[in-house]
């Protein structure tokens, strides 16, 4: 079974499915640090989650300690919106925070086309 195909019910996808299986993906980038690969479940045509392999709870839980796995964030996040951007024409950058925040693990929505 894949990530695609799995009910996951708890409050971190990131450290509990996408990051220690990421040949269930359908990674777009990885290194040490970051993740990045289209959404099991898109919210729009083109939607691609961008995550520290590290646990970040969320933007605004972040400290000095993290500004590595930030900086290394924002660089693919900027690499994969300027690709999708290139691709597409248009790209939009979105993190959630709070009650909107779904899965308390930092992460970055990259997408683009309209909602499904």
């Amino acid at each position: 079974m894949t990530a695609r195909n799995t009910t996951y019910s708890g409050t971190d996808f990131y450290c509990d499915v996408a990051i220690p299986d990421p040949d269930a993906l359908e990674v777009v980038h990885e290194d040490e640090r970051v993740l990045a690969y289209h959404h099991t479940r898109p919210f729009w045509r083109l939607h691609i989650v961008v995550v520290p392999k590290r646990h970040i709870a969320s933007f605004t839980t972040a400290t000095e300690a993290d500004e590595a796995d930030l900086r290394a964030l924002l660089e693919v996040v900027q690499q994969v919106a300027r690709a999708v951007e290139a691709e597409h024409g248009a790209a939009a950058v979105l993190t959630n925070l709070g009650a909107y925040q779904d899965s308390k693990h930092l992460h970055v929505h990259v997408h683009s086309g309209p909602q499904r």
